[in-house]
C-alpha cells in the first residue's frame, strides 16, 4: 500500500508532503496504482523547482518507494495551486484504488 501524507500548518498553509511505499496492484514496472502516484509526485516536483522561486527539500529512497518534500519558508501562490492539482489527482485514485493508496492530511 501506498501511504502519502499531506502536511500542512494550522493555517491550512502546506508544509510538504511523503510518500511511502508500494501499492502491490499489479507485477513490477505495471502497476497502474504505483505509476500514477509517482507521475502526480514527480511531476509536481519538477513543477514546483521548474515554475516557481519556492525553496524546499526532497528526501528519496527507491528501495522502500519514499520520497519526502519540506517547503522552506512561505510558498507562492503557484506551488499551493501545484499542491492542490497533486492533492485532487492522489484523491482520485485514492477512490478508485482504496486497497492500494491511503491520502492523509497532517496539521504540523
Amino acid at each position: 500500500m501506498i501511504r502519502i501524507a499531506i502536511y500542512k500548518n494550522s493555517q491550512g498553509i502546506y508544509r510538504g508532503f511523503k510518500s511511502l511505499g508500494h501499492a502491490g496492484y499489479g507485477a513490477y514496472g505495471s502497476d497502474i496504482v504505483c505509476s500514477a502516484v509517482s507521475v502526480l509526485v514527480l511531476n509536481t516536483i519538477n513543477s514546483i523547482e521548474t515554475f516557481t522561486k519556492d525553496s524546499m527539500k526532497v528526501k528519496q529512497r527507491e528501495d522502500d518507494g519514499m520520497i519526502e518534500v519540506r517547503f522552506g519558508g512561505q510558498i507562492s501562490d503557484s506551488t499551493r495551486l501545484l499542491m492542490d492539482a497533486m492533492v485532487l489527482g492522489l484523491k482520485t485514485i485514492q477512490n478508485e484504488y482504496q486497497k492500494y493508496i491511503l491520502l492523509k492530511i497532517k496539521e504540523v
